[in-house]
């Protein structure tokens, strides 16, 4: 356990900033999720409707800096291709 005022400190930083990730990851899981839902049950409007929400979605965790850029752009290609299956 620290003892050290400042490393009590990072100590409580570092849980925050943990937790905020965690959020926002499972934001980004929970839309690509209903992406990969709507392409499945064959309905096109729903996919692109939950495509764009879901770029969104990406698009501010990146910005934060939870997702690298390579990642998230990797993730938006996948579902794009995926989407574009069905249209």
């Amino acid at each position: 356990m620290a003892n050290i005022k400042s490393a009590k400190k990072r100590i409580s930083v570092i849980r925050q900033k943990t937790l905020r990730n965690k959020m926002i990851k499972s934001q980004v899981k929970t839309a690509i999720k209903k992406v990969t839902t709507a392409v499945a049950a064959g309905d096109a409007a729903a996919a692109k409707e939950a495509l764009r929400a879901a770029t969104s979605t990406i698009d501010k965790a990146k910005s934060k800096g939870v997702f690298h850029k390579n990642n998230a752009s990797r993730k938006v290609s996948r579902l794009s291709k995926l989407v574009n299956t069905i249209a």
